[in-house]
């Protein structure tokens, strides 16, 4: 097994967490997240979960996690694809009247920042991961950016995993609208465009060097390399290692799932191993 350099692992400051396919699978905790949680309070390294899935708001994704075992989270130790955009929005075009094509949830997170919600001629249109989606709602947002209409979309995702696999998640919906509109999102606000980037580092209060993002999707997770940050592949969601060898986007580390992270973390950070390898038995499966 070859040697690693752990320059990168050893600067992180922060961590920031993808939560379906990383920390749970539906409402099933998925191996070692308890745990990993544990030694990042021990070790006193922050932590936030960070989610492209708009189909809740964090308060709700705040709950969830509290109920798998997290007691002591924060609602603002959460940020969704969907706060991301209401954050960016409020930032650039506050008093926009907007059609929001997204679940109650999503909706409630835009009221919440101020803005009004109407289908009649609004200033811009948000498309989020919408799990009450109808042929009517799809039928308006088609009109609307067909009109010209600003249109903007919290995040990328293709498929959503599952415990029986996969759903289709807003990039499915987003092919569906280029189809019928010719036309892309303005501006998509979640992992791996900047503005979910910009959003971290105002909720962190770090530089972007120091932040590590913790996934299982290579074109969202792991891309935020690209921006700087530190990244870790888990295998435990949407990605297969197989995928790794024809992906521009590649990890920093790749560990099957959360539970193969804590001895490598705790090794790096507790200085109980040397600087040029790990034992055999940590559970990385792919090096600096």
């Amino acid at each position: 097994m070859e040697a690693i350099d752990l320059k990168g692992i050893r600067e992180i400051r922060c961590f920031m967490l993808d939560m379906d396919g990383t920390f749970y699978l539906g409402n099933q905790l998925l191996p070692g997240a308890l745990e990993f949680i544990d030694l990042l309070k021990r070790l006193d390294i922050p932590f936030f979960f960070l989610t492209n899935n708009s189909s809740r708001n964090r308060g709700d994704y705040a709950e969830k996690i509290r109920k798998l075992g997290v007691i002591e989270l924060l609602d603002s130790q959460v940020l969704t694809s969907g706060e991301a955009t209401a954050i960016y929005l409020k930032n650039h075009i506050p008093s926009a009247r907007l059609f929001i094509a997204g679940t109650p949830s999503l909706e409630n997170e835009f009221l919440s920042q101020g803005f009004i919600l109407t289908k009649d001629d609004p200033d811009a249109v948000v498309l989020g991961f919408d799990t009450t989606i109808t042929y009517e709602k799809l039928w308006l947002v088609c009109d609307l950016v067909r009109s010209g209409k600003p249109f903007y979309a919290t995040h990328p995702d293709i498929n959503c995993p599952t415990e029986q696999g996969f759903m289709p998640d807003i990039g499915s919906i987003l092919a569906f609208i280029e189809a019928s509109t010719g036309k892309r999102p303005d501006l998509i606000i979640g992992k791996p465009y900047s503005p979910i980037v910009e959003a971290m580092v105002e909720k962190t209060g770090l530089p972007i060097g120091s932040i590590a993002m913790v996934g299982d999707r290579l074109y969202t997770d792991i891309a935020l390399g690209k921006a700087g940050l530190i990244t870790v592949l888990v295998l435990s969601g949407e990605t297969r290692y197989e995928d790794l060898a024809n992906s521009p986007f590649q990890p920093d580390l790749t560990v099957w799932n959360l539970a193969d992270l804590i001895p490598i973390l705790g090794n790096v950070f507790t200085g109980s191993i040397g600087r040029d390898g790990f034992r055999q038995n940590t559970g990385w499966v792919h090096h600096l």
